[in-house]
């Protein structure tokens, strides 16, 4: 489980990220990386916020973002994802965004990956997913 030790302040996460392909590495397009995501970064691999951001961000239209990488399962995910582990290769140095996520006791995708590998009756499958973001407006 993600909370291994629940005490009375916490709540119990119904969720396991050692099961799970990283869907939050991969299917998000952006992942934001704030002023002080980036003062974190730079501390994490001990050089400026400016080379930081050289290295490891882009922008895209106004915000910064994390760069991405091929994959062998999505396609492409985060620069700092493990694709043989699937684990963040800068955990203690991760953005924000990932720190929070999924901010609730259940993950949506530990929930689909579960549900799929009951549905099918294979431990190790892994349902394709991509995000797409629809306009409301018509």
């Amino acid at each position: 489980m993600a909370t291994t030790n629940a005490t009375d302040d916490q709540k119990r996460s119904y969720f396991d990220c050692a099961k799970c392909p990283a869907y939050c590495c991969s299917i998000y397009e952006r992942v934001e990386v704030t002023k002080r995501d980036l003062k974190r970064l730079a501390k994490y691999f001990g050089v400026s916020e400016e080379s930081a951001a050289r290295r490891y961000t882009r922008m895209w239209k106004n915000e910064r973002i994390l760069r991405r990488k091929k994959d062998p399962i999505f396609g492409e995910a985060c620069h700092f994802l493990d694709p043989k582990t699937r684990r963040c290769t800068i955990y203690h140095g991760r953005p924000t965004v990932c720190r929070e996520f999924p901010a609730k006791t259940h993950c949506a995708y530990y929930e689909l990956i579960q549900f799929e590998r009951r549905q099918q009756d294979d431990p190790d499958v892994i349902p394709v997913v991509q995000i797409t973001f629809l306009n409301g407006k018509k």
